[in-house]
């Protein structure tokens, strides 16, 4: 307990668990709407675009990456909604054909231009996490803090919208509801998730972040907002317990973190098989 004091004396320690709190409730919030919706891997997608504009960026020495990841990745969450509803080409299909392109041409940009001598480290902290997240600075902390803000207002705001649409597109669109328009604005939030924890856990573990909290919430619960709320709470504790076990014993923050979601969904699945769950 006092190592951990010590550490947490220092502002880049918190600055960290700060950012972490963050993108793990917002990246909760939604995971529950995305698991229902059959289109858990989409956070696996964009995190593949992300990776790709990352790589952009890195050539092109910018000294703030997200001018270009943000709206790429924004761009490419619309592009993957649209291709998604296109009959020929289904959403699963849409997914694997971006993701896996995106994957490959990042790490094509990042070997022909690369102007690092570590490319191998690179691109492996970029795909599984780094402690990147210790070196945050105030302005980085401030602009996850806005956006990480703007995605828990506009989840709040349209929380009716967002349910109506989870359960029964059709019926929401039968009683006048604007589904399409609410599917893009899920998409647009998160693809801003996507971005904000690229530091986090890396671009390959992005999903367990959307997909564990919601799975194990829903091992106990059965109502939306329980579910949600409950998904919320695991997610921010699960983060905070992995990044305080990363800092201390100095493993890889990304892998700590989505190694304790794994341990609380098999509490969560335990919890429910006594319940008499499914």
């Amino acid at each position: 307990m006092d190592i951990l004091i010590s550490y947490l004396s220092y502002s880049f320690v918190r600055y960290a668990l700060i950012v972490g709190v963050l993108i793990s409730l917002c990246s909760a919030l939604l995971g529950v709407t995305l698991v229902l919706k059959r289109f858990s891997f989409i956070g696996d997608g964009l995190s593949h675009v992300a990776f790709g504009a990352m790589a952009i960026a890195a050539v092109l020495n910018l000294s703030n990456n997200m001018i270009v990841v943000l709206p790429v990745t924004v761009l490419s969450a619309i592009l993957l909604l649209r291709t998604g509803q296109n009959a020929k080409i289904k959403g699963d299909a849409a997914i694997a054909m971006i993701s896996v392109g995106a994957l490959a041409f990042g790490y094509l940009i990042m070997n022909i231009f690369s102007t690092s001598s570590n490319l191998t480290g690179d691109v492996c902290s970029t795909l599984f996490g780094s402690m990147s997240i210790l070196t945050l600075t105030p302005n980085e902390v401030l602009i996850c803090a806005i956006l990480s803000v703007i995605v828990i207002i506009v989840f709040i705001l349209f929380y009716n919208k967002i349910f109506a649409v989870t359960f029964d597109e059709n019926f929401a669109k039968a009683t006048g509801t604007r589904a399409d328009l609410y599917n893009l604005l899920i998409a647009v939030i998160i693809a801003v998730i996507i971005v904000l924890a690229m530091n986090l856990v890396g671009s390959l573990l992005i999903s367990a972040l959307v997909i564990f909290p919601a799975l194990s919430a829903m091992r106990i619960f059965r109502n939306f907002k329980q579910v949600t709320i409950f998904s919320a709470v695991l997610s921010v504790v699960s983060s905070l317990a992995g990044m305080l076990i990363s800092i201390l014993t100095g493993t890889p923050v990304g892998s700590t973190i989505v190694a304790v979601d794994v341990v609380v969904f098999g509490v969560c699945w335990l919890i429910g098989l006594i319940k008499g769950g499914n």
